[in-house]
């Protein structure tokens, strides 16, 4: 999964790219609201965490804007508590709203449950026959016992999975799973499918050629 996140604190902005990408995700980043509106505007990400106070466009104007566009999920992150800045920000089209200081854990749930949403998903376990994916555990089992993949190999593995019954494309897999600093001439989508397939069968995922791959 791809994340863009748009926060002028430098610290917090480094701290957070780094704890998401620890979790496995593609991280992108921006420090203003320009640059972050351009960014949403430019690639499709599976959720935006968006500070709302930017120098430049601030994160309402952000959202506002982007909305007219595309319905990315959108977690705001605020330092002010205040009601009527919940309620603006839910009415302006945000997903979710947290306000600082927060606590990690509590952001990446919360990240979690706007992914899922937006798959259609209501809890954090996909069932693939006898392959079961814990999205919060990011662990994967066959037949009740563990199988071990690497971040990438699970990365692509749930992103099919939240997208079961939809052909996805080469192109589509690289957009989401290979952030801004990612050199994917080395990450070959190819292998990475070819060593699930091993691990898990080579029934779980389903080629179409010349379009993509496929869990059905």
């Amino acid at each position: 999964m791809r994340i863009l996140v748009v926060e002028d604190e430098p610290r917090l902005l480094r701290n957070l790219a780094k704890a998401l990408r620890e979790e496995g995700y593609a991280v992108d980043t921006a420090g203003t609201g320009d640059d972050g509106l351009f960014k949403a505007e430019t690639y499709n990400y599976d959720a935006l965490v968006l500070d709302v106070m930017l120098p430049g466009l601030d994160g309402w104007e952000v959202l506002a804007r982007l909305r007219k566009q595309k319905r990315t999920p959108v977690l705001m992150l605020t330092a002010r508590d205040a009601t009527s800045d919940r309620v603006r920000g839910l009415d302006t089209g945000a997903d979710d709203y947290l306000v600082k200081p927060f606590d990690l854990p509590e952001l990446l749930a919360r990240l979690r449950a706007l992914i899922r949403r937006s798959a259609n998903k209501t809890t954090n376990k996909i069932e693939l026959g006898a392959v079961t994916l814990d999205t919060r555990a990011r662990s994967v089992t066959n037949a009740g016992a563990a199988v071990t993949l690497t971040a990438r190999e699970y990365a692509i593995l749930e992103y099919l999975a939240l997208h079961r019954g939809k052909v996805v494309s080469r192109s589509e897999l690289y957009e989401h799973l290979f952030d801004e600093t990612d050199d994917t001439l080395s990450n070959l989508v190819d292998v990475h499918v070819f060593s699930i397939r091993k691990k898990l069968g080579q029934q779980i995922i389903a080629t179409r050629r010349g379009q993509g791959y496929c869990i059905e």
